[in-house]
């Protein structure tokens, strides 16, 4: 079980922002953003704060125990984005709403959790007050 203390100290240091498409909780206050395992537990991952990410729930439900998706581009079977281990500027770019993935890592994780999906777009219009 995670600790209450180690459920904060990974909500600070993600900025309350969900780590992999950055949307903020304050942008979705009746919803709780998730502490999830980014190598989840059925393959090995720990309760450790080096293995722990902040998701908003459309992330999470999305990723659930996924290492890896097919890159759109390559089709090649690529691993996902790790928030511990990489720079979301590195392999994402913001463009207006959108998220581009910018290396395989970057679009298989845009396909696999569903970043650019209607709903996600809204949010990230309404918070930075585009129409």
């Amino acid at each position: 079980m995670i600790s209450a203390g180690t459920r904060r100290r990974v909500r600070e240091r993600a900025n309350r922002r969900c780590e992999y498409c950055r949307i903020r909780q304050a942008d979705e206050p009746f919803i709780t953003y998730q502490i999830e395992h980014v190598i989840p537990k059925q393959h090995g991952g720990g309760d450790d704060e080096v293995n722990l990410a902040l998701a908003c729930p459309q992330c999470n439900l999305h990723k659930g125990p996924n290492l890896a998706g097919i890159d759109p581009e390559t089709e090649a079977v690529e691993l996902l984005f790790n928030p511990r281990r990489q720079s979301w500027e590195e392999h994402f770019e913001a463009r207006g709403p959108y998220i581009v993935g910018k290396t395989a890592a970057g679009r298989v994780t845009v396909r696999v959790l569903a970043m650019n999906e209607e709903s996600r777009l809204d949010l990230r219009r309404e918070a930075t007050g585009e129409s």
